[in-house]
Order: structure tokens, then sequence, then C-alpha cells
């Protein structure tokens, strides 16, 4: 062994040391959020400034670090081959391998492993240490990493990563997957982000109240008609319907009806709905339901009338729609629970109004063959003409289907109370010869 082999080692320990220190600090930048960095620079910390200053460009300060770094570790190697030749002698090939063999684990345990291990589990406090640190040696290597880059990027083929460190949609949302295993964020939330990836794909077709559950109101009704459809229906904005629901002409809003009978005690009998009602807001039913969104908080509008390919109206969609597809179903406090069965002392039976009509037979004793329809609800909608409001009835095969209270928050029927249909007394007593 030579003499100068205690300095070469010196300076080998030495250099391995600055290279993990540079590798350590490269973790903890490159990884650091700037919404931390913002918080701490609130909080007075040290380096907070500088940290922030490095975010702003991460590339060139990250670069640094970089070129630092495989500077010290090449350096290192070298020396480290030179004090194993004067160790070994001239066995070149040994020379070799036990100079890769043992570099090899100095490299991958304490620059490599070790040191980003602890930039990433340590990364607030390296971070504020090493940001001053960072900046002055980009300052006095001046453009040097900057050309070797340049240099490095004019040799690689193809553009990079021009567009983003994500070339598909699949890797941005495994990880936010990844986010939620790893407790970064709630499983909710993970469900919030992946529907706003999925609100992109979603046409206004899919969020609509489609055409047969919409409640209208014809244009030469009177305003107390529209304040009653307003109280029974649970609705605050109707559509306004010329010959039918094909030609809606507005939308009458129960704050403007409210307003004018207010200012106008005897305008609910002599103005008609169309004399307060808005213009509307038409769109296909091909949008797609984020440009909608967008379109409808710009234009400040909460309602717009759904057209299908042929002109005819498809259905309504509202701000709220939009929105449950990315936070889920809105109810309030008012919302019953879901209603199974009930027999009430009278005789009648209460049901959901999503019952199957199937299933009618087995609590009411008849049996209701209609394949155009499912649903209890549907049955009520059906043979009523219309969309079913709280208090609608129809009879339907010795049966009065009542329509109940309205849920949710499109208001739709929840529950429906069925009752035979009772022949008065009078009726059943009457003599076969009486006359009136």
């Amino acid at each position: 062994m030579g003499s100068d082999s205690p300095g070469l080692l010196v300076l080998v320990v030495g250099l391995v040391l600055v290279a993990g220190l540079l590798s350590a600090a490269e973790a903890a930048l490159a990884g650091f959020s700037r919404a931390r960095a913002e918080e701490l620079e609130d909080e007075n910390r040290s380096g907070a400034t500088r940290v922030l200053r490095i975010l702003d460009d991460p590339p060139r300060y990250l670069n640094t670090t970089l070129f630092l770094r495989l500077l010290a570790e090449i350096t290192a190697v070298v020396l480290a081959t030179l004090m194993i030749q004067d160790a070994v002698g001239n066995g070149r090939w040994l020379v070799v391998v036990v100079a890769v063999a043992v570099m090899l684990v100095v490299s991958f345990v304490l620059i490599g492993v070790g040191p980003r291990t602890l930039g990433r589990q340590h990364a607030e406090r390296i971070a504020l240490g090493s940001a001053g640190v960072v900046i002055a040696l980009t300052r006095v290597l001046g453009p040097i990493p900057q050309l070797l880059i340049l240099l490095g990027n004019a040799l690689t083929p193809g553009k990079g990563f021009s567009e983003g460190p994500f070339s598909s949609e699949a890797e941005l949302r495994e990880l936010v997957d990844l986010a939620e295993a790893s407790s970064l964020i709630e499983s909710d939330e993970r469900a919030m982000i992946h529907s706003v990836f999925e609100l992109g794909d979603t046409i206004v077709r899919e969020v609509m109240v489609p055409r047969t559950d919409v409640v209208f109101i014809e244009r030469h009704k009177n305003l107390r008609q529209a304040m009653s459809l307003f109280l029974r229906s649970g609705f605050s904005r109707v559509p306004v319907v010329g010959e039918d629901l094909d030609d809606i002409v507005g939308l009458l809003y129960l704050k403007d009806v409210s307003r004018r009978l207010f200012d106008r005690r005897d305008a609910e009998t002599t103005e008609k709905v169309e004399s307060v009602m808005r213009p509307v807001l038409w769109v296909p039913d091909t949008k797609p339901a984020d440009d909608l969104l967008r379109e409808m908080q710009a234009s400040r509008k909460h309602v717009a009338v759904v057209v299908d390919e042929y002109g005819g109206t498809a259905g309504l969609v509202t701000i709220e729609d939009i929105l449950e597809e990315i936070v889920g179903e809105i109810t309030d406090e008012f919302d019953p629970d879901e209603v199974g069965v009930e027999s009430l002392p009278d005789g009648s039976v209460r049901v959901s109004s999503r019952f199957p009509v199937d299933d009618l037979d087995e609590i009411v004793g008849v049996e209701i063959d209609d394949d155009e329809v499912d649903s209890v609800g549907g049955l009520l909608a059906k043979h009523l003409g219309k969309v079913p409001i709280p208090g609608s009835s129809v009879e339907v095969e010795g049966l009065v289907l009542t329509a109940e209270e309205a849920k949710g928050r499109r208001n739709k029927i929840g529950t429906v109370l069925i009752r035979p249909v009772v022949v008065s007394e009078v009726e059943a007593d009457a003599p076969a010869d009486q006359t009136v």
C-alpha cells in the first residue's frame, strides 16, 4: 500500500458522504409540497423562502444536485480503484472485480437507498436545511449543469415528457388509488376524485331528469294555479309548455311568482304564468356534463332543457344533477326513510313507490298484470297520464292508488297509499226499482 493510501481513503469517504447528502437533498426537494412550503413560510421557518424559490424552478436546482452527486460518486469510484490497485498489486482483473464489488455496495447503500429513504422520511427538515446550499452551488456552477442537460436532450431521441410525467389518465388514477392505500387520502375522497375524471366522459343524457318525470304547467294557467302546483309538487322551478312538453316556452320560478303576488294581490287570478316566466337554456343530450356545468356557471342558470336529436324534449338537467355525479346523492333532513309495507288501521296499505307491481297480490290480494311498468309509482303515473304529485289519485283494478309525500331532491313520490274501492251504503241498499 502506497504512502498516499490513507489520504485517498479519507477522500473517498468524504466524497461518498457528500454524494449521500446530495442524494438525500434531491429526494427531499423533489417530492416537497408547495402548499407545505407556503405554510412553513407563514410560520417564519428558516429556509422556507429558499425552498419556495427552488420549487419555482425545480429543474434548474435539482439538476445541480444531480450533477454534483454524480461528480462525487464517479470521483470516489476512480479513487477507490486506484487505492485497491495499490493494495492488490498487478492483478488487473482482480482489481476491477474488487473495485466494482466494493463500490457497488457503497453506492447502492450509502448513496442510493439510505440517503433517499432519509430524504423522504425527513423531507421537511432536510429540505429546509439544504435549500440554501443548493441555491449557492447552483449560483457557483452557473450554466454548466444546464448545458450538460441540453446536451443529453439533444442526444436523446423522442420528445421526452413534454406533456408531463403521466402518459395516460389510468396512471393518474392509479396514483390516487395508491394515495388511498397509503392513508394519505380517505376512501370517499378517492371516490370523489375518480368521479371528477368520469364526469368528463359523462353526457347530459345520463344525468338528466327524463321527460316522463318532468312536472310542468301550461302557459294559460294563472299565478294562483302556479302557486298551488309549486306547493303540491315541492319544486321551485317548473317548465312552462304550450301545446305539449315538446313545446316548452319558458321556465317558471317560485320566487318570481311569490314576488309578483306580494306586489299585487289581485295578480293571482288576473295574470298568466307566461307573464313572469324566464327564457330557457337549451342543450343537446350529447353535450359533455363537465362542459355544461361550466356553461351553467358562466350564464348563472340552474336549469336547462335537454333536447334529443329530433328536436324534442328529452328532459331537464340542473346543476345539482351534475354535482351529484361527483359527490353522490344529495338529500336533506326532511327526506323520510325508505318504507317497505305498512298496514294501516283503516285497512289501507302504504308502500314505497318502488314496490314491485308483481308483488301486490301478496299484500292486497289483487293481481295486476301489466308488462309496461315495474313499480307501483310507475303504475300510478301510467294510469294518471302525467307525473304524479302528492294527492294525485287513480283507480286501478278495484284499487285506489294515492300518491303521498315527495322525497329526495327531485321530489319524486316516496310512498303510495293503496286501498280497495269502497261502494257507498246508499248504492248498496238502494232497491232495484228506485227512481229519482
